[in-house]
């Protein structure tokens, strides 16, 4: 494990969490891969609704003048009601069923639009957002690793210093992050998203978890830079990167724990926080008390609260499931 001050340059000197012991990461953790869903970000996905629009007007704007005016005023005016709706809706199950058509279309949008930014960032949340919402393993990996892949396009179409950083030394990736400032933190922290739940859901290749470290690098650097970002994104997701293993295996509970309730602290609605606090840390270092606690306030919280609504729906139902077998847990 490496311990002095100068960065690691190989995976060998990286601790076994960053290493991911030999093994995979613990299930749990594929709670991680919803705390990006339906983010701020999140509504350039919805944003890509226009496209449905600007067909059926097609027909109709051909020769006219002015069309692309109107198009436009009308279908921002679509995405922006139709985000709203999604965020607020209190009905997981028709979200669930409903995001596919999205993924089919935004995939011809990118197609036809290659090197836009915010539709690669578009299609990288819908596809990871919607990873979480299905419970094949295989899927998981399709979804994620599509994610990753519109993350990495758009953050070279942007001209980010990020652009093919992943495969640098860690030395080097640490370098780059150097160089992000505050206009960086919404691309940095799109790629660090996908790239965490691409980490997750191919937990099985040590190849790919060696790349844990770089990617809790990224989301120590956005908390240097905005840590209440996405309601606190980066602190939750460090919080679950330093919880994935027991201390005696690498892991940070400790450090973990302060993530968890830091994030909390920035934004005491985002309910999501406080569930996967209780799973990831509560249940590693057995305390019942703590675990039981978090979850019996997320169940007796409002649910509702702008555009957090269904994700704050998804963490309640969690919340029941975890605290019905916290006795046989414990």
């Amino acid at each position: 494990m490496h311990t002095n001050n100068t960065p690691c340059e190989s995976v060998a000197c990286l601790s076994p969490l960053e290493r991911g012991a030999g093994q995979p990461i613990a299930k749990p953790g594929a709670l991680l891969r919803q705390l990006g869903q339906l983010s701020r970000r999140g509504r350039a996905v919805l944003a890509s609704a226009r496209g449905l629009l600007k067909g059926l007007l097609l027909v109709a704007c051909l020769g006219m003048a002015g069309c692309s005016s109107l198009v436009a005023n009308l279908t921002s005016q679509l995405a922006a009601d139709l985000a709203d709706a999604i965020l607020n809706s209190k009905d997981v199950d028709t979200v669930r069923e409903g995001v596919p058509a999205y993924l089919l279309m935004i995939d011809s949008f990118v197609a036809g639009s290659p090197e836009s930014v915010d539709l690669l960032l578009a299609a990288s949340e819908l596809n990871g957002a919607f990873s979480a919402l299905v419970e094949d393993d295989e899927r998981i990996k399709l979804l994620t690793s599509k994610s990753l892949a519109y993350a990495d396009t758009a953050v070279c179409s942007s001209d980010s210093v990020l652009c093919n950083s992943r495969g640098q030394s860690f030395q080097r990736f640490s370098e780059l992050l150097t160089e992000l400032d505050a206009k960086d933190v919404p691309l940095a922290y799109s790629l660090g998203v996908a790239w965490v739940s691409w980490i997750q859901a191919h937990s099985d290749d040590w190849t790919t978890v060696s790349e844990l470290g770089k990617a809790k690098a990224l989301m120590s650097r956005l908390v240097e830079l905005d840590e209440s970002w996405e309601n606190g994104g980066p602190h939750l997701y460090l919080g679950g990167m330093e919880t994935l293993l027991p201390a005696s295996l690498g892991g940070r509970p400790d450090k973990g724990r302060k993530h968890f309730e830091k994030a909390i602290a920035i934004s005491d609605q985002y309910l999501m926080s406080k569930v996967i606090f209780a799973e990831q840390y509560a249940r590693l270092v057995f305390d019942q008390s703590l675990h039981d606690r978090l979850l019996a306030e997320v169940l007796a919280a409002d649910a509702e609260a702008p555009g957090m609504t269904l994700v704050n729906r998804i963490a309640q139902a969690r919340a029941k499931a975890l605290l019905e077998t916290s006795q046989d847990y414990f």
